[in-house]
Order: structure tokens, then sequence, then C-alpha cells
């Protein structure tokens, strides 16, 4: 009898995936083999199959009588092909497709049967169907490699994509279609995909095709076949051109980037008023983000403050002929060796930042420069770049320069689309520029009338030693409104001036310049310093009068510039006027809102003068106080503006005790001592400005004043001549008795005509030599011009005459005539 059941056969074949089940039936229509995969298909074993009926075990009921006479009919020996359902051990049924086979080789007669599961079969027949489709259909590109990593098969469209048919496809290596680079990474991919199983997605690879122009970009998604054991039978790929997307991609983030540079850079340019500031503030931006290497170059010309010669206009712009000279103002690199590349670039000697240069006239650097449009030059044979962007500095229809952007081989050239935001970034960038250039102008001026203003050098004052310092705040700050002055009156007496004007800029300067002329020609006038104060408050609130008419009624109000709104602003100042009589040594304060004075007597510390602080300049409404004091030989008066003791770091309080202390310091000499000054307080924050007058008091020789008193009475006129000529000769000043003598005769004459009371003649010798004749009197003498026919009148015009200067003032008790005479 033959073995009860069948071998099982090697794993992975056809079998396996549709599920075929072979056994044998005796002539006695009983199973007499049995095979392990029918022991699989129909979950019986073969102990249990081999001898049993095989219609009442595995056929439903209801069909044993149409199965067995099928049966009897096959062991007859007709074959038969069809489908029938059966039942397993479980009791499930199934339909298969049963092939039954007489065999009339045997002696007696039996059958093979072959039975396959027609629910895998159709399953399998369905996916091989949707294979197809999907293969054949779809605008995806597929592929398959077998395990040696050879095209097994392609559909159309991937094949159509490479400029090919599948047929001249299949066999192929990544290496046959793919550059070296490219196919190396595609064939290592393809070998860790099938040696792990895990899938690689989105691998990116380039290529060319020789039906496309242009470089082509794919990405390709990998996956491992397996066979029905799992072993890997190869891998299978799905490819898609993704060349269109790539390059939308890229253009999308350089929008993106354009953008992000353009918000960068409305952030971050012209946040301050310092040219050179504004100029690297670009070059942050552009450098490294959107180019390698960039440079500022400013016309010289303009940053000077002249103009740069026209070679006409494009529009509106006013264009350069290109020539002048530049100075390059800034210089950014991410490059190595980036002065050689500068030169390369160029044609020119090297200009590092703050270096000044000149562009041949055929250069695309003058192009630009003429025509006022960017230029992108050829490249040239410099090995570190690889394109470079001129734009100019176009602002206010005024060329200014130009910037000159590169990119370092590696980098993509400019394209349309850089040199559009290039040109946007430059032109907000020449607007800042030139707002800094505007104002470094304006600051210059204001510094300059500011300076014009003050007092040069130290002053010469009689019976004071004079030294002052004046220290402008530094240029990102407007120029403001501090002065100082010293001004000589009759008398070897000296007026002491110090004054801060509230707000900055040249409206500040102004105002100062004309508080100072104010100043000036009241103390011309003698007046006492509570009544210069006084004066000076009036003229600053007339400098602020709202006198000025505003623009003509509309009906929405009157018109009103912001000139006219300036005009009207109110003036406000603090000042300290004080006026030093070198005779006495007795000086007189008066303060409208200013720091106090601070006095350093001989063997003593600094102190603060109690002066009355009085309301500032052009508030008006109160009256200033006076305080005398009678000041040592040897003390040093120091008056100063706020910008000295006053800053963010410290409170003024703190300030005035480092002045005081720093004052106080022994055996400098008054420069040295102010200097010192200087350096202790580390002044050079450059918040404010600083103004610094310090005097120092020197008595006045006894032998240098000459004192008489005279009776109101005629004889006094030629005691007066004696008095004054002996006084002369006595000190060496013979060639001065002659004009002494008549001048004298005649202001003691006017007294005795004109005044009243007891006389007093004073002569000074100092800088020059001063005659003062006073009386009771408080008529002031007046200047007139004599006719022919007049008897008198004359005397004044003489005076005038053989006098240096000549002039009277009051007294409490009456009034003061005096000339004086050169020395």
């Amino acid at each position: 009898m033959a073995e009860a059941h069948w071998g099982a056969g090697d794993p992975g074949s056809i079998y396996d995936y549709i599920r075929v089940a072979t056994f044998a039936i005796g002539p006695d229509g009983r199973i007499s083999q049995w095979s392990e995969r029918a022991a699989e298909f129909f979950g019986v074993p073969a102990t249990e199959a081999v001898g049993a009926d095989p219609i009442t075990t595995f056929v439903p009921r209801e069909l044993w009588q149409r199965g067995r006479a099928r049966l009897e009919r096959t062991l007859s020996g007709e074959e038969w092909v069809g489908t029938t359902p059966y039942r397993d051990a479980t009791g499930g049924e199934g339909l298969a497709e049963l092939y039954m086979m007489p065999d009339s080789a045997l002696p007696t007669a039996g059958a093979t049967c072959l039975a396959v599961d027609l629910g895998r079969l159709r399953r399998i027949e369905t996916d091989l169907a949707a294979s197809e489709a999907v293969f054949g259909q779809t605008p995806t590109g597929f592929i398959l490699f077998d395990d040696r990593l050879r095209l097994q098969r392609v559909n159309d469209s991937f094949a159509s994509g490479m400029g090919l048919t599948p047929a001249d496809l299949e066999g192929l290596t990544p290496h046959d279609l793919f550059p070296v680079s490219e196919a190396d990474r595609l064939t290592a991919a393809l070998r860790k995909v099938l040696a792990t199983g895990e899938p690689t997605f989105d691998l990116r690879f380039h290529g060319v095709v020789p039906t496309r122009e242009g470089n082509r970009l794919w990405a390709v998604s990998l996956y491992r076949l397996n066979g029905t054991a799992g072993q890997p039978i190869g891998v299978a790929g799905q490819v898609s051109d993704v060349t269109s997307r790539h390059v939308a991609e890229r253009e999308a983030d350089g929008v993106r980037r354009n953008l992000a540079l353009l918000n960068e850079a409305s952030a971050h340019i012209g946040s301050t008023l310092d040219l050179e500031t504004t100029a690297k503030e670009l070059l942050d931006v552009v450098v490294p983000p959107f180019c390698d290497l960039a440079t500022v170059d400013l016309y010289t010309a303009l940053l000077s403050g002249e103009t740069v010669p026209s070679a006409g206009r494009l529009g509106d712009t006013v264009l350069t002929d290109g020539s002048g000279e530049l100075r390059r103002v800034a210089v950014s690199s991410v490059v190595g060796g980036a002065s050689s590349v500068l030169g390369s670039v160029t044609g020119l000697p090297i200009a590092e930042a703050g270096g000044t240069l000149c562009y041949p006239r055929r250069s695309p650097h003058a192009r630009a420069l003429r025509t006022g449009r960017s230029v992108v030059p050829e490249p040239g044979p410099d090995p570190l770049l690889r394109s470079t962007l001129i734009v100019p500095l176009v602002a206010r229809d005024q060329v200014l320069g130009l910037v000159q952007l590169s990119r370092a081989i590696g980098s993509e050239p400019f394209d349309a689309r850089d040199v559009a935001i290039a040109e946007e970034l430059v032109a907000r960038a020449a607007v800042c520029i030139d707002n800094a250039r505007l104002y470094r102008r304006e600051h210059e001026r204001a510094l300059i009338l500011q300076r014009s203003l003050l007092p040069p050098g130290n002053p010469a004052a009689s019976g004071l030693e004079i030294a002052c310092r004046y220290l402008p705040s530094n240029n990102n700050t407007e120029v403001g409104g501090d002065w100082f002055d010293v001004i000589p009156l009759p008398g070897n007496r000296t007026a002491l001036v110090i004054g801060d004007v509230m707000g900055r800029g040249l409206r500040a300067a102004v105002a100062m310049g004309q508080l100072r002329t104010a100043v000036r020609t009241l103390a011309m006038l003698d007046l006492d310093p509570a009544e210069v104060l006084g004066a000076l408050d009036e003229i600053a609130r007339g400098l602020g009068d709202d006198s000025v008419p505003a623009g003509p009624p509309t009906p929405y109000g009157r018109l009103t510039s912001t000139a006219d709104e300036e005009a009207r602003e109110v003036y406000l100042a603090t000042c300290v006027y004080a006026v030093f009589d070198a005779v006495t040594r007795r000086c007189v304060f008066a303060n409208a809102g200013h720091l106090p004075p601070v006095l350093l007597g001989p063997g003593e510390p600094a102190r603060m003068l109690d002066v009355p602080p009085g309301l500032p300049l052009g508030v008006g409404g109160e009256p200033f106080e006076e305080v005398e004091l009678t000041l040592p030989d040897g003390a040093v008066l120091g008056l100063y503006t706020d910008g000295l003791v006053e800053s963010r770091k410290h409170q003024l309080d703190e300030g005035l005790r480092a002045f005081r202390t720093a004052l106080s310091v022994e055996g400098k000499g008054l420069e040295d001592l102010c200097d010192h000054v200087l350096g202790e307080l580390n002044p050079h924050h450059g918040e404010d400005d600083i103004a610094l007058l310090m005097a120092k008091v020197h008595a006045f020789p006894e032998d240098a004043v000459g004192n008489w008193f005279l009776p109101p009475e005629p004889t006094s006129v030629a005691k007066a001549r004696e008095l004054a000529c002996s006084w002369l000769l006595s000190r060496g000043l013979e060639e001065l008795v002659d004009t002494t003598e008549l001048l004298v005769s005649e202001l003691v004459t006017n007294a005795l005509k004109h005044g009243r009371g007891e006389i007093r003649l004073r002569l000074l010798r100092d800088r020059s030599m001063v005659c003062e004749v006073w009386d009771d009197g408080y008529a002031q003498p007046r200047q007139r011009r004599a006719q022919e026919t007049d008897e008198g009148g004359r005397g004044l015009q003489l005076v005038s005459l053989l006098a240096e200067r000549w002039g009277s003032r009051r007294t409490p008790k009456g009034k003061i005539v005096w000339f004086e005479l050169a020395l």
C-alpha cells in the first residue's frame, strides 16, 4: 500500500500563495493518500483523513447525493473540473475549485484530486489586477529592483520621465542612469532597505534627462519586497519628479527671506543719527544673510556740507559725473582675505573703512553714480567672488554714493529679484544716511555758531586770572545752549556771566546768541546785576512772544506752520551774573534759576555761595535779589553749567559734592585746576554740553590807585590837574601828562558846573590808565554837536577825541564820568 501522506515542498512556491491541496481516492471511494497541504487546507491530519469517506467528511449533507454521483463517474474514468463547497474540521465552509482526474495506470481504478481555495485565488487575481492598474495607469513612477539591485520592471510614467521606454530600462542599475554621487546615494539606500526592511521616504537625488533642459530633482520612497516565507526578493520604489515643486519652494523661501530681510532693515537701520553707525547697520543687515561682502562709499563733498558737481538729471534725480572723491564709511565681510577681494573688485588701491577713493570713469561704479541705476558687472577673474551688485545711494533726488554687494564662490549669483530687494534696502538706508548727514551738518553749524559766540581763549580781566572750558555734547545729541562770557566794565570791573538755554539744537544755540548779545549790551549800560537779569527776563519773554501772527482763518481754525509754533515757543534760560571790582575785591551776584557759584578761599575747602536762586529767565513775575561779597586775595570763583555735575548715573547733590572736592585740591595753577576738575568729574559721557568758568582773585596793587576828594570850589580844577600830573610823573607816565591834564580839567569843570557836593578824583593803572571823576549829580553827560556860534559844548567832544574810551555810570549817590588812555 502507498504511503499515508505526501511530503511538503520548499516554502515560498506559488502554491503557498494560492493555497492548493492534493490527495488521492482509492477504487473503494475512500481517501488513500493525504498531503500536508491537504491537512492544512482542510484542517484534518492524515491519520484521520486516510480511509475516510470524502463525501461525508468534507461535503455538506445536502450535497452528499450529488457528490457521490460525481465521485462514481470519476472512478469509472471520467475527469471532472468544477467548483464545490467544502467543510473543514472546525465546521467552517468554503468554496474550492476541484480537479478530479482518474488514474488509469493503477491496477485498480482510483483518482487524484487537486483542490484550490477559490477565495484566495480570487483575492490574488484582484491584487494582480489592481497592481497592474496602478503600475500601468498612475502618473507616478514605479520601479522594481531585484535582489541584485537591477531594474526588473518600471512603469510607463517613470520611463517617459527618463526619456526612455520600459524595455530600455530593464536590467539597468542606478549607476547606468544617474551621476556617480547621486547613484551612490541611491544604491546605498536600496541596500539598506533590502537588508533591514525599513522603508525610506522622500529620498531626493539629482540627475539629467536627455529630453529635458536643466538638472532634474526626484523624490523616491523605497519598500522591501518579501517572499511568502519572508525572504527579501527585491525593492519597490515610488518616484516623483519634484523639480517644479522644488523651484517653487525655493522661490517661496526666497520671498520669505526677503520679507524677513526688509523687516530686519526696518527695525535696525536708522536707530541713530550717526552717519557711520547707520551705514554699519545696513551692512549688519545684509551680511551674511544677503551677501558675503559689502561696502558703503559716500561723497566726501556731501559729508563736509559741500555740493557734488551735477552731471544732469534723470527725472527729478540730480546725477553726478561719478569721478568725485568718495569716502568708505563702512566695510563688512565674511570672506577670508577681504582686503584683497576689495582691491580686485574695484581695480584700485585698497580702501579700508575711513579711506578715500575715486572710481575710474569707465568703471561700473562710476556708471552707477552717473546714471543713478544699479549695475551688475561681469564676473571678474577673482577666484573668491561669484557675483557683484553695485547700487547707488539716492535720497531726496540726490546721489549720495554707492553700496557694493558681493557674493562668494559657492553662492547663487544675483538675479532680478535680488536686485529689486537690494535696491529697496539701499533706498531705505539712503534716507536714513541722508538724515544723519543733514543732522550732522546742522549740528556742526550750530556748534560753530555756539563757539563763535563764546570768548576766544582765556579772556583778560582786571584783578582776575581767567580759565574757561567748553565741552560740547557728543555727535549723537544736539548742540545745547550753554554759554559764558567775561565782559570788561569801566573802573577796572569785570562782569562774569554763565547761562544755559533750555532745549537743544540750532534754536537753542541761536537763543543763546541772542541772550549773550543782550547781556553784553546791558552790561555796557552799567546796570546792577539784578537789573541786568530783570531786563534779560523781559527779553527772553519777548523772544517767545505770541505776537507772531497766525495764518489766515479757515472753517477749521487758523492755519499755523511749524515755524510759527516754534517762533512762539517760550525761551527759558538760567543765568548767573556777577560784577567784580578789582580795586575793592567786592563782587555782586544775581542768580536766575542757575546752579550756585562755588568759592574756594585760601586754605579753606570749596563751598557753595548762598545766592538766592530766582526764577529762570523767560518766566517773569519775580524780582531778582543781589548778594555782595568781598573775595579774599587768591580765592577761586567757579561758575558752571549742569552738564558738569548732573548725569543719569548719579544725583545732582553727588555731582556738586564731587565738584567741591575736586576744586579743593592744593598746589595747582588755575589752568591745571580746571583740567583736574574735568578729569575728576569725568564729564565725557556726552549727555549735555559743559561750560566751566573759573576766576582767581589777584589783589590790585595799592600804588596803582590814586584817590582824592576835592571841595566843590573853582580852585579844585587846578588842584585836580596838579594831583593827576604828580601821580603820573611818579609812576613814569610822562607821555600821558598833557592829555590827562587837559581831560581832568574838563571833567572836574563839568562836575562843578553840572554836579553838586564833594568831588572825587580817582586814577587807576592796570592794562590802561583810567581817570574817574565822581560827583553827587544825577544828570548824565551827553555829547552834542556844538554850533559855530556856541561858546561851550565842546568839552565832551574833546574828551571823545583824545581818550581811547569814555563814559559815565550811575552810583547810589550820583554819577561817575570816566575816560581811559592806553599805556
